[in-house]
């Protein structure tokens, strides 16, 4: 059974999660597994069904409404802790370019908790916008990003966990691209338009500020007793 699993948030872009997959078909072990996420009231969710027997090697999960991004990873997140020793996030715009980059991954991983990332070839080192963890984190906090966030921002939290933990890794060689319209590699839609409002941008910002000043501390040192408990006595 595979120990990797990738949720893949996506919504209205059918053709955004055929191309990843497509990609991750190319470049991904077979160990690994993939987990595309839609809403419930996905305006092309018949085409997400519709395209899951091309995809052999991926799965489909509906979610509740209005949950947004960060709702529906949490939400997908939750259910697979037992399940999978690691869990990935990567949205519909990512392609793993780096074949057997999980692979590669799962060999940096040394301690019992870790945050793993590679080259977006647009954040870069800067910033995880594509993540592995191990699943014990989420099982321990109860999510993947601090649920007061929608859906920017939850790469500087799993930055900063890993940080705070001494258990974070980057592999600048492993290649997974973000084909963002920030870097002139996919065109502006309604849903990056939505993500990266002014509005959005204001909210979250201040959720993560608030988060920093509060909860990532008792975060931190749950996590911390994950390594205690693994530690050699």
């Amino acid at each position: 059974m595979s120990d990797l699993l990738m949720i893949v948030p996506t919504r209205n872009r059918p053709q955004n999660a055929m191309d990843l997959y497509r990609a991750w078909v190319d470049s991904t072990s077979a160990e690994s597994a993939l987990l595309f996420v839609c809403d419930e009231d996905d305006p092309q969710l018949h085409s997400y069904k519709n395209q899951m027997r091309w995809m052999p090697r991926a799965q489909l999960l509906t979610v509740p409404v209005g949950l947004r991004m960060v709702g529906a990873l949490n939400h997908a997140a939750s259910l697979f802790t037992v399940d999978y020793q690691y869990l990935g996030f990567m949205g519909d715009d990512h392609r793993t370019r780096t074949y057997g980059w999980d692979d590669r991954i799962r060999g940096v991983i040394k301690h019992p908790v870790g945050v793993a990332y590679g080259n977006d070839l647009l954040q870069g080192e800067n910033m995880p916008t594509a993540v592995v963890l191990t699943s014990n984190i989420v099982d321990k906090l109860g999510y993947m990003v601090p649920p007061c966030l929608e859906h920017l921002c939850a790469d500087l939290v799993w930055k900063d966990w890993g940080e705070a933990l001494g258990c974070l890794i980057y592999l600048d060689d492993v290649y997974i691209e973000h084909m963002h319209p920030a870097n002139g590699k996919a065109m502006m839609d309604a849903g990056y338009e939505r993500a990266n409002s002014s509005d959005q941008s204001t909210r979250d910002a201040q959720a993560y500020y608030s988060y920093k000043d509060g909860d990532f501390n008792r975060d931190v040192a749950k996590l911390k007793e994950l390594l205690a408990v693994s530690s050699p006595q």
